[in-house]
């Protein structure tokens, strides 16, 4: 009995050593989370006071589609973007062209080449940081568009752009400005020509979002809006959906769909022009 009444107590001693083993090892836990916690939300306030980088920030994308058929076409793109930061200011260029033509053969068996696209664009704006989420900005935009409605539209103004989420795989930056507008109606679509020029005020906004789907594979959606204030059907919208993929340090492939929609257009062309490519960018 003896034996067994101290081997019952032995037991138990170490049933209870375990538990209070286990109450401090979660207690451990705990406390290292914590510790973690303070430690992580240190360094981003330490990594916030650090300044910009203030490289120059290149991006160039390179796109190409080509079909063989009834009608054999070929459309290329050249975008992209040059950022640089000084402090708390920052100016950035982004640009954005597309040229197509298209090989038609008739029933006589001749084949004729026509141009099918060529615009571009081209945008400058300057930035002063306020806050991490918060700041100034003042842009000048350009675009011409041989197949639109429009010789030229331009703009100009002041605005304020938001950092309104970022996390390790999700970023959601939104603009708003309001401008000083001026677009050139090609002339064989007003009368008389001489009142081709179009001057107004408008606000443009924009929205900037970032995912990283994978390790290797990020997906980008660009939009923009830009409207009349005294015309509400005066008003354009740009969009960038893309899907990209790392090939090596500075080298992705991937597909983008660029949808340019402009609401008001002169008789026999569309609203919209939509491009779907693939492309090779460089970043550095």
């Amino acid at each position: 009995m003896t034996k067994i009444a101290l081997s019952l107590a032995l037991a138990s001693t170490l049933m209870i050593a375990a538990e209070i083993d286990q109450e401090k090892l979660a207690a451990d836990i705990t406390a290292a989370k914590a510790e973690k916690s303070a430690a992580e939300s240190k360094l981003k306030a330490l990594e916030a006071q650090l300044p910009q980088n203030q490289d120059i920030i290149t991006h160039v994308k390179l796109g190409y589609i080509k079909t063989d058929g009834n009608a054999n076409t070929e459309t290329f793109e050249l975008d992209g973007s040059f950022k640089k930061a000084w402090g708390k200011n920052s100016a950035k260029i982004i640009f954005d062209s597309q040229y197509g033509n298209a090989d038609t053969t008739d029933s006589l068996g001749a084949t004729t080449n026509q141009e099918t696209k060529n615009k571009y664009f081209a945008e400058l704006s300057y930035a002063y940081l306020f806050t991490d989420t918060l700041s100034f900005s003042y842009i000048i935009g350009y675009k011409n568009d041989k197949f639109s409605s429009y010789n030229y539209q331009a703009y100009t103004g002041p605005g304020m752009k938001w950092a309104t989420y970022k996390s390790d795989i999700q970023k959601l930056d939104l603009k708003g400005s309001v401008l000083y507008s001026q677009d050139e109606l090609q002339s064989q679509n007003v009368t008389p020509p001489a009142d081709a020029i179009n001057n107004y005020t408008s606000y443009q906004a924009k929205l900037a979002y970032e995912l990283q789907v994978l390790s290797n594979l990020k997906f980008n959606q660009d939009i923009s809006y830009r409207a009349s204030f005294e015309e509400a059907d005066n008003y354009f919208i740009f969009s960038t959906s893309a899907l990209s993929s790392k090939i090596s340090d500075i080298f992705s492939a991937g597909i983008s769909y660029k949808i340019d929609y402009t609401n008001v257009v002169a008789a026999g062309i569309l609203q919209r022009d939509n491009t779907l490519s693939a492309f090779l960018s460089l970043d550095y």
